[in-house]
């Protein structure tokens, strides 16, 4: 019971796989602790001198700020941040897919010959002035039960948020928010799209009407052009119904896992997230890749530390050097909003035992397990390359995970060890614990529990063929934990950038 899960020969701490007493021997170590170790966290395997660096995975990730003795609790008392040179080389490589074997799941094909894993429809508000019709049309959809007559319609999404004007068109913010609106209303995952403004907005329904020109399934109206509340929604609510019979009109078949794009995320990440979760969902993302998939990692503070594990996978100098330019802004952005980048963990993270940023962006880039890194993306823009991809966004999951939606992903898998519940429709989110004691308590709201890795049960690879397996199911149909939950409505968060006038 008093083991330590040791990650690397040269590593000088080892992680905790249960709460231990002080004063305890360590099976398999010629130590004995000196303080109680709480579950998830690390203990000293060697001498570590004030300045020392502190490693973990092989990798720094921190420095001591005193003398640690053999057998003490290392964490935030005695272990901190501090920058230092990352080596990296690029060297150019190419992505081998694996043409002969292939995997399907039963997705929906659309007119356009977009691939589908959910069926929608959507109403989208281009500003915070029209959330409300937007809420209201939902609501009246769904206590009406209209919707129990067509029941390959999943449900109706309200896309509502709270910006899209009182900014600058041209700048920035307004640019990554047009990406976010168009990626949602153009996603395969919707069947139809009604495009809801005010009328008098920076976001003008004119500045997503490209749709038009590529399929008539997106609608466009505005609250002042139709004459008020109660007009519009009469009218939406007319036309959708009138459209209910064509939307149900849709048959799974087997489609090419090669048209999934999965977006990898973590939150609630705690000492166990890169040992256990994290790696293997990095083995399940490996396995789409491979067959001609596609995975975006993404939340950019929470790779900081770890950026040259990133830069030695990239495909060519160029991609390297989108990614240096996006964490270059991050630094300046941080820096003119009085903040750091190492102003993280969250508290909860730090209760689960991870210490520094070095430390949880180690273990959070493992989700994107080994393939070559193809590109890397601004924040909700279009994914161009299959394979292996970085969206550059914020560290919070809400407005990461709108982003990954935005640029193309269609189903989302969210590693946790704390115990986060999410959802974002129109796709499905698939919840990976990282230890057992967390899925026990919280099982009605996980989807895997990857916690059977430390416990030695499974190995990491068994788990990221279970989470692949799973990923193809869910695509194909099968209702994930937040679905079922009813996770989805609120969690769209469009990342908001710059001066609000």
């Amino acid at each position: 019971m008093n083991s330590l899960i040791v990650l690397n020969k040269n590593d000088n701490v080892g992680v905790s796989q249960f709460i231990i007493p002080e004063k305890t021997k360590i099976n398999g170590q010629e130590i004995s602790t000196i303080d109680p170790i709480p579950f998830g966290h690390k203990v000293c395997l060697k001498p570590i001198n004030k300045g020392d660096p502190i490693i973990k995975y092989d990798q720094i990730i921190g420095f001591a700020s005193k003398n640690i003795t053999v057998g003490e609790h290392v964490h935030s008392h005695n272990l901190e941040f501090k920058e230092f040179d990352r080596k990296f080389h690029v060297k150019s490589k190419k992505t081998i897919v694996d043409e002969k074997v292939d995997s399907y799941f039963n997705g929906i094909l659309r007119d356009n010959d977009q691939v589908a894993t959910r069926n929608y429809i959507g109403i989208v508000s281009t500003v915070n002035c029209s959330a409300t019709v937007t809420k209201i049309i939902v609501e009246k959809i769904k206590y009406s039960s209209i919707l129990n007559d067509f029941p390959n319609i999943d449900g109706i999404v309200p896309i509502t948020h709270s910006t899209g004007c009182g900014m600058n068109t041209m700048s920035e913010g307004m640019q990554m928010f047009q990406r976010t609106i168009d990626g949602f209303k153009n996603h395969p995952n919707f069947s139809h799209v009604f495009v809801i403004g005010l009328g008098c907005e920076c976001a003008q329904v004119s500045l997503f009407d490209e749709s038009l020109k590529k399929h008539n399934r997106i609608h466009f109206l505005t609250i002042q052009d139709e004459g008020g509340t109660k007009k519009i929604v009469e009218k939406v609510l007319s036309q959708i119904k009138n459209l209910l019979p064509e939307a149900n009109k849709i048959k799974r078949s087997p489609q090419s896992v090669s048209h999934l794009t999965l977006a990898l995320q973590c939150g609630g990440s705690d000492g166990y997230s890169g040992i256990t979760a994290n790696p293997a969902l990095g083995v399940a993302a490996d396995l789409l890749v491979k067959k001609g998939g596609s995975s975006i990692l993404s939340e950019t503070p929470e790779i900081y530390g770890a950026e040259h594990l990133l830069i030695n996978r990239a495909n060519s100098q160029e991609t390297a050097n989108k990614l240096m330019k996006r964490l270059k802004w991050w630094k300046n952005y941080t820096s003119i909003n009085n903040s750091t980048m190492d102003n993280n963990p969250a508290p909860g993270n730090k209760r689960g035992g991870l210490t520094t940023i070095l430390e949880k962006s180690l273990g959070a880039v493992a989700k994107g397990g080994k393939s070559i890194l193809e590109d890397v993306l601004e924040y909700a823009e279009p994914l161009k390359n299959k394979g292996f991809n970085f969206m550059d966004s914020p560290g919070y999951d809400p407005v990461s995970v709108t982003g990954q939606v935005a640029s193309g992903a269609n189903v989302i898998c969210f590693t946790t060890g704390r115990g986060s519940c999410f959802g974002c429709k129109p796709v499905p989110s698939l919840k990976l614990s990282t230890n057992t004691a967390m899925y026990e308590k919280m099982e009605e709201d996980m989807d895997i529990n990857c916690g059977t890795i430390a416990e030695g049960k499974e190995d990491v690879e068994k788990v990221g063929k279970k989470i692949f397996d799973l990923v193809v199911n869910t695509a194909s149909g099968n209702k994930s934990k937040s679905e079922i939950n009813g996770y989805g409505d609120e969690e769209f968060n469009p990342w908001q950038v710059g001066v609000v006038m």
